[in-house]
């Protein structure tokens, strides 16, 4: 056989050798990949988790690294792993901004954070939302402000803004329960600020109409009877029939000054100091 044969023969087993080795490195990446869409399809998210981990570190570049960072986004939201949800919803929308499928990755960001607040003890008590901390539904509300803005013709706006419709009522709610408490404290100050919080910020939501009764009663406990008056208007000719006004549409007090030689040190400090 001469030399140039061998050359010809050498080369073409070489070939053979990486078309093989090309192969069957795809078949493995589509195992993984299909091994993982099989635990998705089950619930078991910890074992699509895992493969999809697996996925993307022996295939950085591969057919399905992307599609595997966007899966991962959803499982990690599936079991009720949130702050890994979100880092990953961000890692894809950084590495991906102009990806078809970016609004999804939004969107699972935003759901991770609005299901965060549903632990064990409230699916069985009856807490009110508004009473708790609600951090993670002001970061979901951002995150399907943001979804909304830049994609506002993607199939998941229509729900993104009707949870956004949810958050701001329970967010308005909620400063209206810190601003009753403030009361209780006889922080009065803080409680009229709240209240006028609600007022500019949340119109649209039932809450208003409380901001404005938290005002006249915070306007009324400070011996502020022009601001109270003036606010006391505004209820009552936006919503007369709120249950804070007697038939007459004159004011009911809910709370009771105990202490009308209260100092303003008192005040400032919610009623801690003085």
């Amino acid at each position: 056989m001469t030399r140039i044969t061998l050359l010809i023969v050498s080369t073409l087993l070489l070939a053979g050798c990486a078309n093989k080795e090309e192969i069957d490195l795809e078949q493995t990446e589509l195992q993984f990949y299909e091994s993982a869409q099989s635990s998705l399809r089950s619930g078991n998210y910890e074992s699509a988790i895992t493969r999809l981990q697996q996925l993307e570190a022996r295939f950085p570049f591969g057919r399905y690294a992307e599609q595997a960072q966007l899966e991962i986004i959803y499982a990690y939201y599936r079991s009720n792993q949130a702050e890994s949800a979100r880092s990953a919803a961000d890692r894809f929308i950084r590495l991906h901004p102009q990806h078809p499928n970016v609004d999804y990755a939004y969107y699972l960001k935003g759901m991770a954070s609005f299901e965060q607040d549903q632990n064990f003890l409230e699916r069985f008590l009856p807490l009110d939302p508004a009473t708790r901390d609600l951090g993670a539904s002001r970061e979901s509300f951002n995150d399907f402000t943001h979804l909304v803005r830049r994609f506002p013709d993607s199939k998941y706006a229509p729900d993104a803004q009707k949870r956004m419709l949810y958050l701001k009522n329970l967010m308005a709610r909620h400063e209206i329960k810190v601003a009753q408490y403030y009361i209780r404290r006889e922080a009065y100050v803080a409680a009229a600020n709240r209240g006028r919080y609600v007022f500019e910020r949340f119109q649209g939501t039932p809450a208003v109409s409380d901001a404005l009764a938290v005002m006249v009663e915070a306007y009324y406990l400070m011996d502020m009877p022009d601001l109270a008056n003036e606010t006391l208007m505004v209820l009552v000719q936006n919503f007369p029939n709120h249950p804070s006004l007697n038939s007459r549409g004159e004011f009911r007090r809910q709370f009771n000054n105990n202490n009308q030689d209260r100092s303003w040190l008192s005040i400032i400090t919610f009623g801690l100091v003085g």
